[in-house]
């Protein structure tokens, strides 16, 4: 009898030790069942989101200092899950190291000019979008390209791993398409003539065309021939903080500070804060 009360005592241990192992592989250690980690990582104040270190009005690194209506959006969504926005950590990301920053942990949580597409949604998670905007082309003022049809034989710049660069790839096979890491390096070829035109989404382009450097030399055509919904992007398994941020982004409309952070950076350049319809924050999974 003591045999069998030993032996199954140690039945119970294993069993035990098996419950555990499974628990550690989806949950963070100190984490709650079923909440998301990135509110531990906020209230600790170790919250790390990447930006764009190269975009006006959007996601731009002077310094050490990270500004613009992306880095406003993350400032929100810290203070939303019980943060505070001064710790925030900023990490540059460009459009091709976005998913694997975020799977690797680099960052936490990425604000950056990402467009939310079925092949993204495969490799992390998205909350949002946040706002919605359209591929169009950056020119000089007295360039003839009057949109895409116009881009035969001529040198279009975008930056590799992005939409637009596929877009142009896949819809305008036509083009020269040439590709840079950063969308400021294409801006320049812009500027001395080694290319044609920019193309990426309008409102980046009309931040681009607003800076000082620029002022008359450039003109945003006008004529988006796409819809680009912007995301939040999370590790793929994190639904809690996918629905927690999209409640977030609700609030944010509710109380105003959405609005606050559009007219403080994008608002700058004259174009009027969006109506967030925050009926279509629904990219999260069921």
């Amino acid at each position: 009898m003591r045999m069998k009360r030993l032996a199954a005592v140690a039945a119970v241990a294993v069993l035990a030790l098996g419950v555990a192992a499974c628990g550690s592989e989806s949950e963070t250690p100190g984490t709650p069942s079923g909440e998301s980690p990135l509110v531990g990582k906020a209230t600790a104040g170790t919250l790390k989101f990447g930006v764009k270190a190269d975009q006006p009005g959007l996601g731009l690194q002077t310094g050490s200092t990270y500004e613009g209506f992306d880095v406003e959006i993350a400032k929100i969504i810290a203070k939303g899950l019980g943060g505070d926005p001064a710790k925030n950590t900023y990490v540059t990301t460009v459009s091709a190291n976005r998913e694997p920053f975020i799977q690797s942990g680099q960052v936490d949580i990425v604000v950056a000019t990402y467009t939310i597409n079925d092949d993204r949604k495969k490799k992390v998670n998205f909350a949002g979008p946040y706002y919605t905007a359209g591929q169009d082309l950056l020119v000089k003022t007295d360039s003839t390209i009057a949109g895409p049809e116009g881009l035969e034989g001529k040198k279009v710049c975008s930056v590799a791993g992005s939409t637009p660069a596929k877009r142009i790839k896949e819809q305008f096979p036509k083009a020269q398409l040439q590709e840079f890491d950063a969308y400021s390096k294409c801006v320049e070829a812009l500027n001395n003539g080694t290319v044609d035109a920019v193309t990426t989404d309008d409102i980046i382009l009309a931040g681009y065309a607003a800076q000082s450097q620029f002022a008359g030399k450039f003109k945003v055509v006008g004529k988006p021939f796409s819809s680009e919904p912007y995301g939040i992007g999370l590790k793929l398994e994190d639904k809690a903080g996918c629905n927690k941020i999209n409640d977030i982004l609700k609030a944010a409309v509710a109380d105003g500070s959405y609005k606050a952070a559009w007219d403080a950076t994008l608002g700058k350049s004259g174009t009027p804060a969006p109506t967030l319809d925050v009926s279509k924050l629904s990219n999260c999974p069921a």
